[in-house]
């Protein structure tokens, strides 16, 4: 489940630095043009990556919101669990050996 939640993290944060490469080559285009000045950009590209920032934390937090309702309380095993428990069978059933 966590490595599900990475991969769609990091998912944002790769359309994010997409997103920022596309919105500097925009910028340069108007600066070149002299639709904007060189200060504007800097201040432009900011606020688009600030705007960025608060909506992958708004998408992290609703991803995160889905995945507990979808869990829920549920308590799940993890693979230290397992493997103890495995473990333990294993014990058990040598002594039932031994006992025979």
């Amino acid at each position: 489940m966590r490595d599900l939640i990475s991969k769609a993290v990091s998912l944002g944060l790769g359309i994010a630095v997409a997103t920022k490469e596309q919105a500097e080559k925009l910028v340069d285009e108007l600066v070149k043009k002299g639709e904007m000045s060189r200060a504007e950009s800097f201040a432009f590209v900011d606020e688009l990556l600030k705007k960025g920032e608060e909506t992958q934390s708004k998408v992290e937090a609703l991803v995160q919101e889905k995945v507990q309702k979808v869990v829920g309380d549920r308590k799940w095993a993890t693979r230290e669990d397992i493997e103890r428990l495995e473990r333990r069978l294993d014990q058990l059933l040598d002594r039932l050996e031994k006992s025979e």
